[in-house]
């Protein structure tokens, strides 16, 4: 069956130059964003409880934006001025850049990181008497704790912040032709807010293994999956299916 309709299950673009309008463009199909998920802030009293004291650390581990507005969040919300002595090992250039909204870069230690945490973990290595906060959400990967455990670091996760599903009601009678996922939450809030749903011939789109194997473990089927060798993104591998779907 032909691709017409795609519904990507993020929030639209904020720039005109998104593959994701040229894919439309070129292929003459309709693409709708939302999102599957949306992140809340886990409420100060639940922090305190944890007995998380933002005093006693010297440094902190940025994985994310939500990571960086969480912490000034809850350090707000705890009258915790935060020092200017304060260390910042960001993952990535995208989250040190994102860490300007609340401090003056160039006057702050900032350590970055290539992308990846295990490449982050190379510059954490080198600092290792520092007490080390990992601002998280109530869903960590397993590799973050795993790979500062194997550093030999003193470090405390807080979880400031949670994943939650959105309220997707609006869309019950509406159907696309392909439905695109980033990650197994995405797949938790399809099945939540449609506990019903029937795959027919609606193709699914998963980003990464993890995505793969919830939407397998659904009982569904993947359609399209990236990234791969020949379509490293999502959008590659979209323009490559449709190619082929939309010539018959």
């Amino acid at each position: 069956m032909k691709v017409k309709t795609i519904l990507v299950s993020q929030p639209a673009p904020k720039t005109e130059t998104s593959p994701y309008f040229d894919l439309s463009d070129k292929q003459k199909v309709k693409i709708d964003f939302r999102s599957f998920i949306h992140v809340e802030g886990i409420p100060v009293k639940e922090v305190r409880a944890n007995k998380i004291e933002l005093k006693n650390f010297t440094a902190i581990i940025l994985t994310s934006r939500n990571a960086v507005d969480h912490f000034f969040r809850i350090a707000e919300e705890m009258r915790f001025k935060v020092p200017d002595s304060m260390r910042y090992f960001c993952q990535s250039e995208a989250v040190a850049y994102y860490l300007q909204k609340y401090v003056v870069y160039r006057k702050r230690k900032i350590y970055v990181g290539n992308r990846t945490f295990p490449e982050l973990t190379k510059l954490i290595k080198k600092h290792k008497t520092e007490n080390f906060l990992l601002p998280s959400s109530d869903k960590l990967k397993p590799l973050i704790p795993n790979e500062l455990d194997a550093l030999g670091i003193k470090w405390t996760r807080a979880d400031l912040y949670r994943t939650v599903v959105s309220d997707l009601s609006d869309l019950e009678n509406v159907f696309y032709d392909v439905l695109v996922f980033f990650s197994p939450s995405g797949i938790e809030s399809l099945l939540k807010n449609f506990p019903n749903f029937k795959q027919n011939n609606t193709r699914i789109a998963a980003f990464g293994k993890s995505t793969v194997r919830a939407v397998t473990e659904a009982g569904l089927k993947c359609d399209i999956e990236a990234p791969t060798p020949e379509t490293p993104s999502m959008t590659m591998a979209l323009d490559k299916y449709i190619k082929v779907v939309n010539k018959k």
